[in-house]
């Protein structure tokens, strides 16, 4: 399950995003958030994994 919460970031001459998705933990069957910093262009295939 992915939830998909993406903020744009403009960090000088670089634009970044924010993208936040929830991952359901193997051990204990509970769901944790995983956040991570990335170009634009990356988030899909973040999101994918």
């Amino acid at each position: 399950m992915a939830k998909k919460s993406v903020a744009s970031l403009q960090t000088g001459s670089k634009r970044l995003s924010k993208a936040i998705k929830m991952v359901k933990s193997p051990k204990t069957g509970a769901y944790m958030f995983v956040e991570s910093i990335m170009p634009p262009d990356l988030v899909n295939d973040f999101l994918k994994k």
